[in-house]
């Protein structure tokens, strides 16, 4: 019991230290313009996929399979 008390602790702290940082980062993004939020999000939609076919392509390389 001790040990998860200690986890919740921890998880609580680290609450406590990332509120400022994603409070900021909210307000940052509701002062976007509405084409720079829809650039933000296509940007992300990329490095999403291009992340994906990165692990597929390990997976591929692993089991010797050709990434075509």
């Amino acid at each position: 019991m001790a040990g998860r008390r200690a986890g919740i602790a921890r998880a609580a702290a680290a609450g406590r230290r990332a509120w400022p940082v994603l409070l900021m980062a909210w307000e940052r993004w509701q002062q976007l313009s509405e084409e720079d939020k829809a650039r933000y999000r296509r940007q992300a939609r990329e490095y999403a996929e291009r992340g994906r076919r990165a692990l597929e392509d390990a997976r591929r390389r692993r089991r010797g399979d050709s990434p075509h």
